[in-house]
């Protein structure tokens, strides 16, 4: 017989401050609906999706341009149906809206490379790489590929793509040249963002000669930047169109490499709501 006893319930402490339980009760109060708990608050968004739509942005304060008087358009079409068709915003002022000195990203790259940056240092980040991916040709529609492994690099480059209007893809380090080409190949990016190497299970993994076979089997590409995470200044010269992360990106305070401070703002393009965003493989 299957034992169903939850293993952890929440106090009523706990769900009473929860974020969610908060909502809830701005429901209650906008629309007199009865959200009593989780089942009735379900049943309530997908009854009157307008409303709870309406209610969530409101809830969590989305920055935008504008956001319109419709919710829903095209409802009955699937696919076909347009969230807030009015709306202009954009994915990464709403995410870099703090610039304060609370912990935004805490690196910890298995017991190697170890960092922290603050909202305000992310935002500085974000800032000084999204002039450089502009410098470098980069606007609206466009694509930013990355070929890098979970580092504060690859937070810092898909933002700045965002803060542009154009769009990130990524791929994981441990691909194969082939199996990146006919990922990216298809997309065509105009940059790429890779890495000299990563660590696994306390051993470095080497990544420039896979480098130098993607960027010369990609012709759409730019320019190509190259994080450094083994190497503080990794030896990119085989690499066509080559630049590191370090002379175009305000870097996050770990062993990759100085900090450097940009004194330049984000300039966020605001798009509509169904602007891509991401290309996932």
């Amino acid at each position: 017989m299957i034992d169903r006893t939850p293993l952890w319930k929440p106090s009523k402490a706990r769900i009473a401050a929860a974020n969610l339980t908060a909502f809830m009760h701005s429901a209650e109060r906008r629309w007199g609906v009865e959200c009593a708990d989780y089942d009735a608050l379900h049943r309530w968004s997908v009854t009157h999706p307008e409303q709870f739509w309406t209610t969530l942005w409101d809830f969590a304060g989305v920055v935008a341009e504008k956001r319109g008087e419709r919710v829903l358009a095209d409802a009955n079409k699937m696919p076909g149906a347009k969230w807030f068709p009015d709306a202009r915003l954009n994915f990464a002022e709403n995410l870099l809206r703090s610039h304060d000195t609370a912990d935004a990203l805490v690196f910890w790259g298995e017991d190697k490379v170890k960092g922290r940056a603050s909202h305000a240092e992310l935002y500085r980040a974000v800032a000084q790489t999204a002039w450089a991916l502009r410098d470098m040709g980069v606007g609206r529609g466009d694509r930013v590929a990355a070929y890098l492994p979970n580092l504060p690099a690859a937070v810092v480059a898909m933002l700045a793509t965002a803060s542009i209007g154009a769009i990130f893809s990524s791929a994981s380090p441990d691909f194969g040249v082939q199996g990146v080409l006919d990922r990216f190949g298809q997309i065509e990016p105009k940059v790429l963002v890779c890495v000299d190497g990563y660590w696994y299970n306390g051993k470095p993994v080497d990544c420039l000669a896979k480098n130098v076979e993607v960027v010369a089997q990609m012709p759409s590409l730019l320019k190509t930047v190259v994080v450094p995470y083994l190497n503080a200044a990794p030896a990119i010269g085989k690499i066509a169109n080559a630049v590191g992360w370090n002379d175009i990106a305000a870097t996050i305070e770990t062993t990759a490499g100085p900090r450097v401070d940009a004194q330049k703002e984000v300039i966020f393009k605001r798009l509509a709501f169904d602007h891509p965003l991401f290309i996932m493989f």
